[in-house]
């Protein structure tokens, strides 16, 4: 198998996690609720944050343009795979912490592409 597939195989898993989460959390507190215990807090994910390193160990940057200013980002949602590439969404990176999906998307070849860092999961609106 080569770099390309295998970077294509983990990125399919993240985009299937991300198509299946639940839009509301699972509140369910009847007997066939899958767990044991009480429910003191629900964190709901539908994003998995990744980052994608060049050959030459340098960060994939891209600009993208949200509520009228412009940006670069580092951090990416997965949207779409093939065997040679992975349509993403580019995500920004606020100064609190958290983060805001744009509607900026690009196309990114994983031939040139030798690694893949997942940053962690999160929730994101009008995803």
């Amino acid at each position: 198998m080569n770099n390309e597939n295998c970077l294509a195989n983990i990125l399919r898993v993240i985009n299937v996690l991300q198509n299946n989460a639940e839009d509301k959390c699972d509140t369910n507190n009847s007997c066939t609720r899958p767990f044991l215990g009480d429910i003191p807090s629900i964190v709901c994910f539908n994003t998995r944050l990744v980052t994608f390193y060049r050959c030459d160990n340098t960060l994939v940057t891209l600009p993208y343009t949200f509520e009228g200013l412009s940006g670069t980002t580092t951090i990416f949602r997965v949207e779409n795979v093939t065997d040679t590439s992975v349509t993403v969404r580019l995500i920004r990176d606020n100064t609190d912490g958290t983060y805001t999906n744009t509607n900026t998307f690009a196309t990114i070849n994983l031939g040139c592409i030798c690694a893949i860092r997942c940053i962690g999961d999160v929730n994101l609106l009008n995803v």
